[in-house]
Formats: C-alpha cells, sequence, structure tokens
C-alpha cells in the first residue's frame, strides 16, 4: 500500500513539474528587423505548430528543452532548444537569415566545328553548278555558296547534338540550401575547419541518400544534429 501510494504521489509530483514549466511562448520572426508574415513555428517535439501573424508574431505552448523550428520559403531554417530562460521570457525574438538569390544556371558551350572535307566528286559538282544567274547577272566560274551551305548542315546535321546534363544535387549542396552558413559554428559547435570533414563524415551514412531522394528541412536538420553527436563521441576516441 505504501508502495502504491510513493508512486501514486511521485507520478502527480512529475505531471506537476511539467504544467509549471509548460508555458505560451510569445515572440516575433524578424530578419533584418523586418517581420516575417506567414513564418511556420513547429514545436516538432510536442507535434503542434502555428504560423506567424501580420507582424511577425505567434504564440505556442512549449516546455523546457522542446525544440521549436521556424520555418519561412525564402530564409534559411531556424532551430529553439526551449531552455528555462525562455520560458520566464515574456517576448522572444528570432532572427532569420534570407537565403542568396539563386540565379538560373548559364550554360556555355564552346563548339568546335570540324573541318570540311569534299571528295574529287563534289568538287567538280560544285564547278559544275558554278555561274548561276542571280539577280545581278552572271557570275562565271563563281563559287556556288547555296550548294556549299546544304553540304555544310548535312555535316552539321550528322554530329551528335550535345545537351548539358542536369547538375545532380549532392549531399553538400543540399546542406546548403536547407541550413544558414553560421549552422554548424552556432548550434553544431564545430569548428569552422571541421566543417568539411563532418559533411564528409555525414556523406558517408546511407542515409544521407535518403535525405536527397525525399528532402526535408526537419529530417535533414535533425540527421546533422545526431551525426553531430556520433562525431563528437568519435573525435573523443580518437584524442584518447
Amino acid at each position: 500500500m505504501k508502495v502504491k501510494l510513493l508512486t501514486t504521489i511521485s507520478f502527480f509530483t512529475y505531471q506537476l513539474s511539467i504544467s509549471q514549466t509548460e508555458k505560451l511562448l510569445h515572440g516575433k520572426v524578424v530578419s533584418q528587423n523586418n517581420a516575417i508574415k506567414g513564418a511556420e513555428v513547429i514545436n516538432k517535439t510536442a507535434k503542434t505548430s502555428t504560423t506567424t501573424n501580420d507582424l511577425g508574431e505567434f504564440l505556442i505552448s512549449a516546455n523546457v528543452k522542446d525544440s521549436l523550428f521556424f520555418i519561412s520559403k525564402d530564409f534559411f531554417t531556424s532551430r529553439l532548444k526551449v531552455t528555462s530562460q525562455n520560458i520566464e521570457t515574456s517576448d522572444l525574438v528570432i532572427n532569420m537569415i534570407l537565403k542568396p538569390e539563386e540565379l538560373e544556371e548559364v550554360v556555355v558551350s564552346n563548339i568546335k566545328f570540324k573541318p570540311i572535307q569534299l571528295t574529287s566528286q563534289e568538287i567538280e559538282e560544285i564547278k559544275l553548278n558554278s555561274g548561276r544567274p542571280t539577280g545581278f547577272g552572271t557570275i562565271t566560274n563563281g563559287i556556288d555558296f547555296i550548294h556549299i551551305g546544304k553540304k555544310i548542315y548535312a555535316l552539321l546535321a550528322k554530329e551528335k547534338e550535345i545537351k548539358p546534363k542536369t547538375p545532380e544535387v549532392d549531399f553538400k549542396k543540399l546542406i546548403a540550401i536547407s541550413v544558414s552558413p553560421d549552422f554548424f559554428t552556432k548550434e553544431l559547435n564545430l569548428k569552422s575547419e571541421e566543417k568539411e570533414l563532418f559533411l564528409e563524415f555525414c556523406d558517408a551514412d546511407p542515409k544521407s541518400k535518403t535525405l536527397l531522394e525525399h528532402p526535408n528541412v526537419l529530417a535533414t536538420m535533425d540527421f546533422l544534429y545526431a551525426k553531430n553527436d556520433a562525431f563528437k563521441k568519435l573525435k573523443t576516441k580518437s584524442n584518447n
């Protein structure tokens, strides 16, 4: 009986502690002091979401250690791991970084023309067709440019058409368009010189190929956080 009573008391104490930390967070999403309207605010832990109003403001319920994601089309996704300080703050300000404008890829091809090889018979045909009348009279022993033009066109038509390949999006390009440039240093606490090694470490994981086939911002960021933990453990082992 005493065991059941202690268990019940412990359960209600745990529930009370949760309810005390849970709070309706009020915040504002901005970029360079400009409000971002319609940004998605997702509490991934509690599986709830909302959107910002015309002033960039939002209200969402959260507990300490909840993961909040802020997503807007033209901006890099931001993440906030809720702390006790956030819970106590009456107004949060979330700064989002504008993605650089993507320019359409311009492919410049160097086209090389092969020298035209004419047989002796074709040369004789050109000579026979020389001296055709034009609008300005007859050119004696002139060159039949029309006949030569047809020959050139026929030769070029035989050449295989070269089509520029559509560049495949690799893992590094996916990361570049998914997270802000300072994500690795500020969020993952990696040194700038560790970034490339970390990306190679992530790319070696077969799951990175799944992300390429089905791009998803939240899944990508979760993958990076998980790989960062494994990366740091691997570094610790190598240093020992």
